[in-house]
């Protein structure tokens, strides 16, 4: 090689090289994964797909550019320790687009969460008439302020000039931006019968002895003995509305304030879903929320409202679906913002590219589902002026229709075509095919994965002989016979979100699968028209409400006969072998790990060194059952305890009866005492489909019960479905995979696009007519699919 063509050392670093990864259930994996390309890891759920690609090479990343800032800022950041792998060589910046939900603030929206309403409030404080201000006053996140003050001037002698500070935001002062206004009924805060010593107040956490009950009856403003009712104007007013005041109670200096403005701050400023059980019951019970009588719903000021461009307000352009506002942008013409408006216009026209085009600049953003979430934030990445950095995307096909998947699989090319290395985490064939490189990660779940099975083409995924290289091209073949109903569920006039009308009959006694492209109006119709309740049984995928100390032992009711036979067999009390009670090590308090807080640094989260771990003080762990002491019991996978309370000493029906359900639904690789706050979409909601199979339901409702689910498990899933049906049970599939559509016994397909070009009934039928019919796109599809 002559001198001049000499590769450069720097040409050198074309792999990211992964030796001896030992995070979670990864047994000594080592890797090489080709840079600037896509690469899909593949393998069974539990496989250790997540724990490589999130738990090692994105954990790493992410912690050494967290350690590039300094201690200050570090202090705010989420700690992150370096994950159990010996070489980890030629990271790149990681972004992670994952399927956590948005927050759920009440003022993020779809276009507050991209960049979307940030260039609209431009575009409209520049053409918009009347001109009401700069692009703030457009927002409803910003408030209208004026203050006034003095400021020294120095022109030879020192002067006080006053002057007036003033900020035109476009925040409906009524509502504050949050387009509807609560209404309080006093009589679920107080009984007016009581005085507050008595024990007036009914609102959680203020009872006489707790510190808000304290506050209250020892505050001044009112004599703490006589009965509400009696209360005078001004007394009731301090109670429910006195502003901040300071006071001292118990010799405690501290900020009285009114009841109504506390609730607010504190209840009603977070999203009633993550509240706890009793709070929402008190919320839903005491407060009713409706749309703002002053905005209507926009969370605008009148200004904002009445300044427009061509009769076309900022809250009617976010109001309309994006598919019909990317249409209006491109129908302005004004050159003094062409470049503003051909990027709004790119920004708009990549929600319509990925699917998402029926959504609406205003949707809130805590009510898109997991898939949407991952992708309006794949939307902020597309726009990017980023290369060579690395993706890491998991399961982006998530609530897709396969024709929405094609889409999908353009956009994870482009990012590639960037000069972007693309991980990812996936199951469908579909977008395993578009792989330049595969790992395939197995054999089995849990105990049974953590090793590489296959590394290479997806030619020579299809010729090796691992689980996912057979299931590849598996093709189910539509039923010949199909069950007879018994009976049917009726729909009429259904007109939740999108959906017109909507009169359809949902066969009773059968598999029925709701199809549809993303948005067409599946889950308003399940949802909307199919009312929890008596007899109906609805899993979605939302999350489990628990801390890190829940775990599936607690959630599905399993603990309990346990701890009662070990209780039992040592003569000692149940309460011992809980982590969150009398058995708990002292140190952790039964965490199992000690968060330490380094003031200004990250916090550390360190294995307990007492218990190391396990969570139990060690008088605990000396009493056994067959053989195990309760530790080792919830470190076993779901799978092998089954075996374990089956027979012999340890011979529990009921906690056997649990854990067959847990290995029904294809959780068997679980370990017990797995914290919740680790699970998946798809195994959060196959937990909860576990829980729920003992109920006395007629009807299950499941939302996509195959997200997450590997090839090879959906043949399980399917098993699962037809034992429901056969005992007796209505089940009802949203579904987006081929192979359920194929197995069900009656299809209702919604369509034929999304938002509103979608929410009428397209098809209803058998899979078999629905693949002769080739009229939907779900038909043409799932004829493609069948080989027919």
């Amino acid at each position: 090689m002559s001198k001049g063509t000499e590769a450069h050392a720097a040409d050198s670093h074309e792999m990211i090289r992964v030796h001896g990864a030992r995070v979670n259930n990864l047994k000594d994996v080592s890797v090489e994964i080709p840079k600037r390309r896509l690469t899909v890891f593949t393998g069974v759920s539990g496989s250790g797909k997540s724990s490589l690609v999130f738990g090692t090479i994105a954990a790493e990343s992410q912690r050494l550019i967290n350690e590039t800032y300094s201690a200050f800022v570090q202090g705010f950041m989420p700690t992150l320790a370096r994950p159990e792998v010996d070489v980890l060589d030629g990271l790149t910046t990681a972004i992670i687009v994952d399927q956590q939900r948005l927050g759920a603030d009440p003022r993020s929206t779809v276009g507050t969460a991209t960049d979307a309403n940030a260039m609209l409030r431009i575009l409209f404080s520049r053409l918009a008439a009347p001109h009401i201000g700069p692009p703030g006053a457009y927002a409803f996140n910003v408030a209208s302020v004026q203050a006034s003050g003095a400021i020294k001037v120095d022109k030879g002698a020192r002067r006080a000039e006053k002057v007036t500070f003033s900020r035109t935001g476009g925040m409906c002062p009524r509502c504050e931006g949050r387009g509807a206004v609560t209404d309080i009924d006093l009589t679920q805060l107080y009984d007016d019968t009581k005085s507050l010593r008595e024990g007036a107040l009914t609102i959680p956490g203020y009872s006489v002895d707790g510190w808000y009950g304290r506050i209250y009856t020892g505050c001044g403003f009112f004599d703490p003995d006589k009965p509400i009712a009696k209360f005078t104007e001004r007394e009731l007013h301090d109670l429910l509305h006195k502003e901040p005041t300071k006071i001292k109670v118990e010799g405690i200096n501290l900020t009285y304030e009114g009841l109504i403005p506390k609730i607010q701050k504190s209840f009603l400023s977070k999203d009633v879903d993550g509240l706890q059980p009793h709070v929402r019951a008190f919320v839903e019970r005491a407060v009713t929320f409706t749309v703002c009588p002053e905005c209507e719903g926009t969370r605008l000021n009148e200004g904002a409202r009445t300044s427009k461009i061509d009769g076309v307000s900022i809250a009617d352009a976010c109001a309309m679906q994006i598919t019909d506002l990317a249409d209006w942008v491109r129908g302005l013409d004004d050159p003094s913002v062409a470049p503003l408006l051909t990027a709004l216009g790119h920004s708009l026209d990549s929600f319509v590219e990925i699917g998402l085009g029926y959504l609406s600049l205003d949707r809130p953003s805590g009510t898109l589902s997991g898939g949407e979430a991952q992708r309006v934030k794949m939307i902020r990445h597309l726009g990017s002026s980023l290369t060579d950095v690395t993706y890491v995307f998991d399961e982006p096909t998530t609530g897709l229709h396969p024709h929405d998947i094609q889409r999908m699989n353009g956009l994870l090319l482009r990012l590639r075509d960037k000069g972007n290395t693309v991980l990812v985490v996936e199951h469908k064939p579909e977008t395993i095919a578009i792989a330049d490189h595969v790992v395939d990660l197995g054999p089995g779940a849990g105990t049974g994965g953590g090793a590489v099975c296959f590394e290479g083409t997806v030619k020579g995924l299809r010729a090796s002989d691992t689980v996912t290289g057979r299931h590849l091209d598996d093709r189910a073949s539509v039923k010949e016979t199909v069950r007879e109903p018994k009976g049917a569920l009726e729909i009429r006039g259904a007109d939740t979100n999108n959906l017109r009308g909507v009169d359809v009959d949902i066969p009773l006694g059968v598999l029925v699968a709701v199809t549809g492209v993303a948005g067409s109006g599946k889950s308003s119709l399940v949802h909307g028209s199919v009312p929890e309740g008596e007899g109906v049984i609805s899993v979605d995928q939302g999350a489990i409400k628990g801390s890190r100390r829940s775990n599936p032992a607690t959630y599905t009711g399993l603990l309990d006969p346990i701890r009662k036979a070990f209780a039992k067999a040592n003569g000692v009390k149940p309460a011992l072998f809980s982590a969150n009670s009398e058995g708990a090590c002292p140190t952790c308090n039964g965490v199992g790990v000690v968060f330490t807080d380094l003031a200004m640094m990250a916090g550390v989260a360190t294995t307990c060194e007492e218990c190391e771990g396990r969570r139990f003080q060690s008088a605990v762990l000396e009493y056994r059952l067959g053989g195990r002491d309760i530790s080792e019991v919830l470190a076993m996978p779901v799978s092998e305890a089954e075996r374990f309370f089956a027979e012999g000493e340890a011979r529990i029906p009921a906690a056997h009866r649990i854990l067959t359900r847990l290995s029904d639904v294809g959780l068997g690789y679980l370990t017990l005492g797995q914290p919740l706050t680790t699970l998946s979409g798809g195994e959060r909601q196959r937990l909860k489909l576990a829980t729920h199979m003992g109920d006395k339901g007629g009807i299950y409702v499941l939302d996509e019960p195959t997200a997450g689910l590997h090839l090879a498990d959906v043949e399980q899933l399917l098993g699962l479905l037809d034992r429901l049906v056969d005992s007796g049970k209505s089940v009802i599939v949203v579904e987006h995979h081929q192979a359920v559509m194929a197995h069900a016994d009656w299809i209702i397909d919604l369509g034929p696009g999304a938002g509103h070009d979608g929410g009428q009934v397209v098809f209803e039928g058998t899979p078999a007519e629905l693949v002769a019919d080739r009229s939907t796109l779900t038909g043409q599809h799932l004829a493609e699919y069948v080989g027919e």
